[in-house]
């Protein structure tokens, strides 16, 4: 994906009230189970064979691979206690809200006169709840990354640069040069 929606992804992650199995051979059985017994679509998913899969589950592979391990954490982290992950995000589109923690290239398409040169600036903030119901439902609809920068900037522009409607009418922002964003909720 991109830079915001693996920042949503970690986000939801970070719910999770239990940690992931520690052992290759316990997030093998995991997504195994979660592909509903079927090793060969758990292999498909690791980009590894079935047969390697068949043995991590016998536990005559112990220790996967640098590049397997990771691949193997990622995939049991996507489908780890979705009812949680759920409930969370539910509620930060409902009531929470979600909170955005970013250093990026903020610039303005103002009043003409106007020194509003684009910056790097470093920005948290809170968004209602609107906002984070719609970066939910564009990330589920498969949005690109663009898409998914768009609604954040919209958000930042609408509660930090124009404070809610209460300055900076006519302001838009840009939002570019993410060098990194982190989301909570």
């Amino acid at each position: 994906m991109g830079i915001v929606g693996d920042s949503l992804d970690r986000a939801a992650a970070a719910t999770a009230t239990r940690p992931i199995p520690k052992s290759a051979q316990a997030r093998m059985r995991f997504l195994v189970k979660q592909a509903k017994g079927s090793t060969r679509i758990a292999a498909e998913r690791l980009g590894v064979s079935q047969r390697t899969v068949e043995r991590y589950l016998k536990g005559q592979l112990r220790r996967p691979r640098a590049d397997l391990a990771a691949r193997l954490e990622r995939e049991v982290r996507k489908d780890w206690q979705p009812r949680i992950k759920g409930r969370a995000r539910k509620r930060a589109a409902s009531s929470g809200g979600i909170v955005i923690e970013t250093r990026a290239r903020f610039g303005f398409t103002a009043a003409p006169g106007s020194t509003d040169d684009g910056r790097m600036r470093r920005i948290t903030q809170h968004l209602p709840p609107t906002y984070a119901a719609r970066l939910f439902d564009a990330q589920t609809a498969g949005a690109t990354e663009q898409q998914l920068r768009a609604i954040a900037a919209e958000g930042l522009q609408e509660i930090y640069f124009k404070d809610r409607g209460r300055r900076a009418d006519g302001l838009e922002v840009e939002f570019t040069d993410i060098d990194y964003i982190e989301l909570d909720f």
